[in-house]
């Protein structure tokens, strides 16, 4: 967002008047917290598809526009979070083969300690947070 509304903001204003515009992105770019968890996780989860192939969608996943997909149960046992506490179902959402596998994990920054924390919360102990 930051980077984004910075170059718009030099478009618009030109040099030499953005130059203070570009100096005040950068500054706050390089003293922001840090973090290659999403560049990891990304990374596994690359990995994982190039170890298994193309997974099937779960069921209770699948849309069901047609009474065929609606006889097969396509999105049947479907958990609509906000129908739970907290807006959180702990329903599974990955495919069988996979089910459990964590891509991402959060480093310990201030800022992805207390996404942990809520992570931790929400699944408890499922993914080891």
């Amino acid at each position: 967002i930051m980077a984004n509304n910075t170059f718009q903001a030099v478009s618009t204003i030109g040099y030499p008047e953005s130059r203070i515009i570009l100096s005040q992105c950068a500054v706050y770019l390089a003293t922001s917290p840090k973090s290659n968890a999403s560049y990891l996780a990304i990374g596994e989860a690359q990995k994982t598809v190039k170890l298994t192939g193309d997974l099937p969608v779960p069921i209770h996943l699948r849309n069901a526009p047609t009474k065929l997909m609606k006889e097969l149960g396509y999105g049947d046992e479907y958990q609509y979070a906000h129908d739970y506490a907290n807006n959180f179902s702990n329903q599974e959402f990955l495919p069988d083969a996979i089910i459990n596998t964590a891509f991402y994990v959060p480093g310990n920054n201030s800022r992805e300690k207390g996404t942990r924390e809520f992570l931790k919360n929400r699944w408890k102990d499922k993914y080891g947070y």
